[in-house]
Order: structure tokens, then C-alpha cells, then sequence
């Protein structure tokens, strides 16, 4: 398989685990604004490091940006902050294999939003893929409740949360990539890293001054809570240089798209470490959007 292909599913395994632990930190120790600076505050310094390293032991120059790097940058990690926050907020209203798959609606509109942004598209085939994924999620985000009808059974609050997760995690995909190709070099991990670390740091200089002053009492939790959330940081930062590298050398909806295998991992999860019960719907669902997976890898 392609090395982007590798990439994608070493992001989507440090991401579960990463999810894991802000669910469990968002339960018993921090609220969701916490468990989503967590992740900055334990991973950007590591990752600033790891980009001095990097070009120190290659003996590369430091590479030129073009004037749209910072732009891109900062969008998305606005994006991200954002679509983090839902997702947070996601975990406390599903389970948390279904959470995951509601904010798989990023795959889909990752394909209008890199059409956009970037003028990048997608063969017939791939999006006749991404739409079955699309209508595993449909499954997902019906309430089962006979007492609704009509749209409305596909409408609630964990699909609106879900929706907007979504969306706002493929406007930071299609900008991600945007902004890695803003960098010049031919060395894909230097492109990757130096934009992870960018967007990092701004990440975390932005978030921790806004909860410096409207919400000192949630900055002390979070380092308090240094010995989870520090797993987070570590995961976060191993989950987006696999990430960003995937983006360096694929479309943001490819990547996306296959990146959905970890509904897979996600449901294990959710049932060998939550102790959460799946129902046959949900099953459904589930498997729908798996198969979706397994075709986009066996046409590209």
C-alpha cells in the first residue's frame, strides 16, 4: 500500500487512544475546554522539539514559506479547537464508538470543502464510496424513538454535534493540507512537522491566553491532571505527525476517507474498555461505513 495509506491508519490508532483518555478526563477530572487544551499543552512543545532535532540531524535549511502558510495555519487550528470542543461534548451525550462515527461526516464534506479551498477532487468511484460511509452515519444519527417522525429522527442534539464536528474537522484538513504545500521542500516529514508545529504552538498560545483569563480555574485542573493528560499530549502529537504527513502526499479527502477504519477501532473501544452495549442499528451502521473504508483502500 502507499505510504500515505500507513500514515492514515497510525493517525487514526493514536486518536482512538487519544479519544479515550479526553473521554475519561472529560467524565471525572476536566470539562470539555480542559481535555481539548490538554492536548496542546502536552504535545506543541514536543513537537517544537522534535521539528529542532529533525533539521538539526538532516542538516536541511530551514525552508521558505509562501505568504498563504500563516493564513492556512491559523484557520485551521481554529477549526480543529472548535470541532475538538464538539467532540468533547459529543462523548458525554452518545457512546462513544457512535460519537466517533458522527464526526466521521468530515470524509464527505472534506470533498466539497477541498473543492473549494484547494480546487482538488475525487474520482466517481471514491465518492460512491464516501456516500456509503455517509449512509452508515445516517443510521448512526437516527434516534430510534417511535414517538418521532420524519426528519426529525435524524435530527438531535448528538448530530448537530456531530455535524458540526465534521465540518469544522474538514475545513482544518483541507487548510492543513493547504498549508503544508506552502512549504518549500521536497522532504515530506520537514513539511509535516514544521506545519504541526506551527499550528501547535499557535494552538496553544491562543487557547491557554483565552483560559488564562476567562477560565484560570479549568488551566490549574489541567495541570494537575498532567498524568493523563500528558498521554494525551503524546498520542495527539504521534496521531498528528501521522496526519499531516498523510496530507502532505494525498487529497484531505482521501485521507479522511480512509482514515474512517478507526470506527473500527473505536467500536472495541467502546465495548472492551467503556463497557458500552451497541445496539443492532448501530451494528448496521457501523459496518456500512467500515465497507465504505475497505473499498476506497482497494481502489486506490
Amino acid at each position: 500500500m502507499p505510504s500515505w495509506i500507513w500514515f492514515t491508519l497510525g493517525a487514526v490508532s493514536f486518536q482512538t487512544v487519544r479519544f479515550m483518555l479526553q473521554k475519561q478526563l472529560s467524565q471525572v477530572a476536566l470539562g470539555a475546554g480542559g481535555a481539548t487544551f490538554a492536548r496542546f499543552l502536552y504535545s506543541a512543545p514536543v513537537v517544537l522539539a522534535g521539528l529542532l532535532i529533525w533539521v538539526g540531524s538532516t542538516g536541511r535549511d530551514w525552508p521558505a514559506l509562501t505568504a498563504a502558510f500563516w493564513p492556512y495555519v491559523l484557520a485551521g487550528g481554529l477549526a480543529q479547537i472548535f470541532a475538538t470542543l464538539s467532540m468533547v461534548a459529543l462523548f458525554k451525550t452518545r457512546h462513544f464508538a457512535v460519537g466517533i462515527t458522527f464526526k466521521k461526516t468530515e470524509t464527505l464534506l472534506t470533498v466539497f470543502v477541498g473543492l473549494i479551498v484547494l480546487g482538488e477532487t475525487i474520482s466517481l468511484a471514491g465518492f460512491a464510496a464516501i456516500l456509503l460511509g455517509m449512509v452508515g452515519v445516517l443510521i448512526l444519527s437516527d434516534s430510534g424513538g417511535v414517538e418521532v417522525r420524519g426528519l426529525r429522527r435524524f435530527w438531535n442534539r448528538a448530530a448537530g454535534l456531530g455535524l458540526l464536528s465534521g465540518l469544522l474537522l474538514a475545513m482544518s484538513g483541507v487548510f492543513y493540507r493547504g498549508a503544508t504545500l506552502q512549504v518549500q521542500t521536497e522532504d515530506s516529514m520537514l513539511r509535516a512537522i514544521l506545519t504541526l508545529a506551527a499550528v501547535g504552538m499557535s494552538q496553544l498560545i491562543g487557547m491557554g491566553g483565552w483560559m488564562a483569563l476567562y477560565d484560570r480555574g479549568e488551566l490549574v485542573r489541567v495541570t494537575r491532571a498532567w498524568k493523563t493528560a500528558g498521554w494525551i499530549g503524546l498520542t495527539s502529537m504521534a496521531g498528528s505527525i501521522c496526519w499531516f504527513n498523510a496530507f502532505t502526499l494525498q487529497t484531505a479527502a482521501y485521507v479522511n476517507a480512509v482514515g474512517q477504519v478507526e470506527v473500527v477501532l473505536s467500536l472495541l473501544a467502546s465495548v472492551l474498555f467503556f463497557h458500552e452495549k451497541l445496539s443492532a442499528r448501530e451494528y448496521w451502521g457501523i459496518a456500512l461505513i467500515s465497507a465504505s473504508v475497505l473499498g476506497l483502500i482497494l481502489l486506490l
